[in-house]
């Protein structure tokens, strides 16, 4: 596997994003299966591992925790704080400087670990100085607790201001073939700064891997996402079926083409792909030792430029709190 650098610390060049462990795509793994899927993607060579204590109600990050016992140095373990849901569902964020420490802390004991590697803010809050929120999450990098710090979701004029108050070692934010908005100005905000980047949902919520063929049930995270649905999804997949074809060509899985191109954006590109099955892990670790050729990268690019997509990446109530 290889390695690549966010800012200090290195990581295999895909990491393993541990949400569908516990929810989001339907019926999650049973707790003994998906504590393999962590340990079997360690013999692979992947050690990073993405979870927040957003993922089902904080026991994704209890799920980790359990996993990494008695193996804390096999793995580099990012986690995320305030990403929240109002009761009635609406999507909100908290980054007031005591929810910062309150956060942390609890994602701490349910990881049962003492540092956290890399803690990101999940949703920017825009009540509060985003100045206000790094200062108190850089207290945590004085007190040992966390090690590196990132930030998710946010956009170019506010990941310089948090970088000047502490330097930001990632910047996580959606990435794929079908989502490349990040390509306009977040990419070189991140290159001037040198800050690493992690690009999340890598295979288009299961998309480009052909795993969506229909429009999702309700409970699926996907439900009422906009690319999912109705004539978007029509839409789609006809490109889809056009990539299956592409991928056949050049001897690889479309999941497998889908992340060698995010690799070959640059050496400061990592994605976090989730796998809720072990076979579908090791399909997509073996991503990185592939070399699609130029032909191939340029002709995917085509078919998936941002026009020719169906859709936006989010509906009007999630979108509101992300940053792009």
């Amino acid at each position: 596997m290889q390695r690549r650098h966010l800012g200090q610390l290195q990581v295999s060049a895909i990491g393993l994003g541990c949400l569908t462990l516990t929810e989001a795509y339907g019926t999650p793994p049973a707790e003994a299966d998906a504590i393999g899927i962590i340990h079997r993607a360690a013999a692979l060579g992947i050690d990073f591992l993405d979870t927040s204590d957003a993922y089902a109600k904080g026991a994704n990050e209890t799920l980790v925790g359990q996993a990494i016992a008695g193996r804390r140095d096999d793995y580099v373990v990012a986690s995320k704080f305030g990403n929240l849901r109002k009761p009635d569902g609406t999507p909100t964020a908290d980054g007031r400087p005591a929810y910062v420490a309150q956060a942390c802390e609890a994602s701490l004991r349910r990881l049962n670990i003492d540092t956290i590697d890399l803690y990101y803010i999940h949703r920017v809050d825009p009540t509060v100085p985003i100045e206000d929120t790094v200062g108190a999450m850089a207290d945590l990098v004085r007190a040992g607790k966390v090690r590196c710090l990132g930030i998710s979701e946010a956009a170019p004029a506010t990941i310089r201001r948090a970088h000047a108050v502490h330097p930001m070692s990632a910047v996580q934010i959606e990435y794929s073939l079908w989502t490349r908005h990040v390509e306009t100005e977040v990419l070189g905000v991140c290159r001037e700064l040198g800050i690493g980047f992690v690009g999340y949902s890598p295979l288009g919520r299961g998309f480009l891997a052909g795993a969506i063929t229909t429009e999702p049930p309700v409970g699926d995270i996907r439900h009422g996402m906009p690319r999912f649905s109705g004539d978007n999804l029509r839409h789609n997949l006809a490109l889809l079926a056009e990539f299956r074809r592409i991928a056949a060509a050049e001897g690889c899985t479309p999941a497998q083409l889908a992340l060698a191109w995010l690799l070959s954006r640059g050496q400061d590109v990592v994605p976090i792909v989730s796998s809720s099955r072990r076979e579908r892990l090791e399909e997509n670790a073996a991503a990185a030792g592939l070399s699609p050729s130029a032909a191939t990268l340029a002709a995917i690019e085509r078919l998936f430029a941002p026009d020719n997509v169906a859709g936006p990446r989010y509906g009007a109530m999630a979108a509101r709190v992300v940053g792009l």
